[in-house]
């Protein structure tokens, strides 16, 4: 079921959306639930990002198949269940080449392989590989909203 510039599909907070690409895969599902998310920042603040249920976690790792799909679900559990903050790593920091997923939080993301993974504190932005790049996520109450190409979707139970 590929989406071409523009289509809505539904999920609900049990469910997680994958959306695969020719060389990374992103798992998108809701908050579920009004929560915070704090997030540390190289400069040693911490932001606090206030979620309504409707709101998107919205997961980028960096390869294909079963194991990317279990880590996406395992990092789902952690932003969702254990509350785990996100954090950013400063400019030219090594270990952002060894991050093999990131993560944004809210609504609307745009996903853009042009960044560095897990430097940007913005919320709005994410980095996925070159054929997801420049689609655009945005919650509805029923679901997602993606505009872009988007060849290979899947839902999931979580």
């Amino acid at each position: 079921m590929p989406v071409r510039q523009r289509g809505m599909r539904r999920i609900d907070t049990s469910q997680i959306l994958f959306l695969s690409g020719s060389s990374g895969t992103v798992g998108i599902l809701k908050s579920g639930q009004p929560r915070m998310v704090f997030i540390g920042t190289p400069d040693e603040d911490e932001v606090v990002m206030f979620l309504e249920k409707e709101d998107l976690l919205v997961i980028s790792a960096f390869g294909e198949g079963p194991k990317i799909e279990k880590g996406i679900k395992c990092m789902a559990y952690l932003l969702r269940e254990m509350e785990s903050p996100i954090v950013v790593l400063p400019d030219n920091h090594p270990t952002s080449q060894r991050l093999k997923m990131v993560v944004a939080v809210g609504s609307p993301i745009r996903l853009d392989c042009n960044i560095v993974p897990g430097t940007h504190p913005e919320q709005d932005i994410l980095c996925a590989c070159e054929s997801l790049s420049g689609v655009k996520l945005s919650s509805t109450k029923d679901g997602v909203l993606i505009e872009g190409n988007v060849d290979n979707l899947k839902l999931e139970t979580i």
